[in-house]
């Protein structure tokens, strides 16, 4: 059951960003601004007070002096979520997934040893085996990043070529905000292992939430609430901001609205809800949530996006080498996960 929630919450996250491509007439900021209200405000709301008893207490109970110290690797993450629809507006589902996410798993996996050491012995002493096996894993998974990015200039040369675009932007660019929102949305897992007092912030949230008689598993709701809104104090601001700017706000009453407001809502709605899946999935698994939960859910949506991306034409026309470089990137990214969650 817990692997198959965690391919559950990776197809969903694969699917995320694809209604995006049925909405019309809406600038960037008019459909991002939306999608991401919906995501990182509204539907964590209605969720987590709507599935934990006495959240408001929760809340309190877990203190302001944590909640301020998540709030700034949470508002870090939000940045990175916006650099993530920003790269796949820039050069699609599939290269922005792929880039995204393997950044995210080369960053995440050597981002423990800052925050808690490098990895020990039950007997004592440096686990050197574990490193150099993460070590080897990552430098696949960043070979995979590299070949997905050789196959996004390989496709972006022969559309330059054709006089054709499937993106919009300079393919460059799109790759360079996917890797920088990859880095920054770290601040997800920084936020969670957070110290006060001596104690890692998901386990006071735990305490609290098991307090009020709630379920221990629900627990990563309320950590995804705190990191959801946190993300939102950024996010929420920089589109009403941008919005106001380039005077786009009439833009949003277009003949497709309706339509476009409950595509942008599905978008926010599989986001969240992935995130609730696999948290699930790792209650589940219990101590291999992490790793084998973690290495499915990152593997199956990276794998969905670049299939997704494929029967939506991205990479129609493009030359033999380019796909040939995305599918061998794909395949690498895939075995350095599987190196760094199973040996």
């Amino acid at each position: 059951m817990g692997i198959l929630l965690a391919i559950t919450a990776g197809i969903m996250l694969g699917f995320w960003a694809m209604p995006e491509k049925y909405i019309k007439n809406y600038a960037f900021e008019n459909a991002w601004g939306l999608c991401y209200l919906f995501m990182l405000w509204v539907i964590p709301f209605v969720v987590a007070f709507s599935m934990i008893n006495n959240f408001s207490q929760v809340l309190a109970d877990v203190g302001a002096p944590v909640l301020l110290k998540m709030l700034i690797p949470g508002f870090l993450w939000g940045v990175g979520m916006m650099l993530w629809g920003k790269a796949i507006n820039y050069i699609g589902m599939s290269l922005g997934f792929s880039i995204f996410i393997g950044t995210i798993i080369v960053v995440g996996s050597l981002l423990p040893w800052g925050l808690s050491g490098l990895p020990e012995l039950e007997t004592g002493g440096i686990n050197r085996a574990k490193i150099i096996t993460i070590l080897v894993g990552i430098l696949i998974i960043f070979t995979g990043i590299m070949l997905n990015g050789r196959a996004g200039i390989l496709r972006s040369a022969k559309e330059n070529t054709d006089g054709e675009k499937t993106y919009d932007g300079s393919m460059l660019t799109g790759i360079i905000i996917a890797i920088i929102g990859g880095v920054l949305c770290t601040g997800f897992n920084v936020a969670l292992e957070i110290t006060h007092e001596g104690e890692v912030a998901k386990n006071i949230i735990s305490e609290m939430v098991v307090a009020q008689g709630n379920a221990a598993w629900l627990t990563s709701v309320a950590s995804m609430f705190i990191v959801y809104v946190s993300g939102g104090v950024f996010v929420v601001p920089y589109f009403v901001i941008m919005l106001s700017k380039k005077k786009l706000w009439g833009s949003f009453k277009v003949p497709e609205a309706g339509k476009n407001i409950s595509l942008t809502g599905l978008m926010a709605a599989l986001n969240f809800a992935a995130s609730i899946v696999f948290a699930y999935s790792s209650f589940v698994l219990g101590s291999e949530g992490g790793s084998i939960g973690y290495a499915i859910f990152n593997t199956l949506s990276v794998v969905t996006a670049v299939t997704a991306g494929v029967f939506a034409h991205e990479w129609k026309g493009a030359p033999v080498k380019a796909k040939s470089a995305l599918y061998l990137g794909l395949a690498a990214m895939i075995i350095g996960v599987l190196i760094i969650a199973f040996l």
